[in-house]
């Protein structure tokens, strides 16, 4: 690992009760086994030319952080080198807040046969960069919910990457904010197309209760206070109030749990991470956001093989001369 002159590593604190809680243990094995080898199929559908050059000799290659941000996607990079027949050994555990000064941070060491390293260098920077951005923006955002105090939730949505939803749900839950529903299946959400299609807000619910059973939530996007109220009172856990501004927000949210105490108040719709702050009130449970998983800024890792006299560092060239 680069010495303290050269970076700064922040780990961000967990309660003591949480120390045995690993975010990994989430990911099923043959999910995950099934991902990677879609990705590496993709990647290398025919012959491996680069892997004909190189061959097999045993190897060790780093990976190296180049840009500040939270380690995130560690399960999917080791399934992608493992499936290769590879090991890697980690420098710094997920979470970490990884902040380069001067010269990159080795991450990870990763050993295997040399066109397998190769094989899995461009799949794996692909996941650790992006679950990296998400989890960095996601530890972003969590901050600013804590240090205004709020009792609430920020989360995703279900606006994620076909084939790749896995990884960014699993860094939300790195940076420290909360999924929402993962899929179709998870929970009911009526939004306003079903409305439409229902007739009404009271019809639909009465129908998706049918289905669910006790055991699913329903939530209703709603456009005014009125919907919401039907909503509640025909038996939604959840109304979301769809792109309210700030100062019609909170009143709204207030009247809402006058009536009806028990229900969840989600705002969506327009926020971002600069105004999530005026979204944050007493009767706002949960916030959630689209650019959690469309607007965020990748991290910037490099994967070199190490070789005595190369510098896997890769310096930027200032002059040909």
């Amino acid at each position: 690992m680069s010495s303290e002159r050269n970076s700064k590593l922040v780990m961000m604190s967990r309660n003591s009760e949480d120390a045995e809680l690993v975010l990994a243990h989430l990911i099923h094995p043959v999910t995950v086994k099934k991902l990677v080898g879609r990705w590496l199929e993709e990647d290398t559908p025919s012959f491996d030319y680069g892997g004909f050059v190189v061959g097999e000799r045993v190897e060790s290659a780093v990976l190296l952080c180049k840009s500040a941000g939270v380690l995130a996607g560690v399960p999917f990079f080791n399934a992608i080198f493992e499936e290769l027949g590879c090991t890697v050994d980690w420098q710094v555990p997920e979470g970490t807040l990884l902040e380069p000064v001067s010269e990159p941070i080795t991450t990870a060491i990763v050993t295997g046969k040399v066109r397998h390293l190769l094989l899995g260098e461009r799949v794996a920077l692909n996941c650790i960069t992006r679950a990296s951005g998400i989890a960095t923006q996601a530890r972003h955002m969590a901050d600013i919910a804590q240090r205004a105090g709020w009792h609430g939730e920020v989360a995703g949505t279900r606006k994620t990457t076909p084939g790749f939803r896995l990884v960014e749900k699993y860094a939300l839950l790195v940076g420290g904010i909360s999924t929402h529903r993962h899929d179709l299946s998870a929970m009911i959400m009526l939004k306003d197309n079903h409305i439409w299609s229902a007739g009404n807000i009271t019809q639909a619910v009465k129908d998706a209760k049918r289905v669910g059973g006790f055991c699913t939530k329903i939530e209703v996007e709603c456009r005014s206070v009125e919907e919401a109220l039907e909503a509640a009172a025909a038996g939604a856990d959840v109304v979301m109030l769809d792109n309210f501004e700030p100062q019609a927000l909170h009143p709204a949210a207030r009247e809402i749990k006058d009536r009806y105490p028990h229900i969840l108040v989600e705002s969506s719709g327009g926020v971002r991470e600069d105004t999530l702050y005026k979204y944050m009130g007493p009767h706002v449970d949960i916030i959630s956001l689209g650019i959690t998983t469309q607007g965020y800024q990748t991290v910037d890792f490099s994967f070199k093989i190490r070789k005595q006299g190369k510098n896997p560092h890769n310096p930027r060239v200032q002059t040909t001369l």
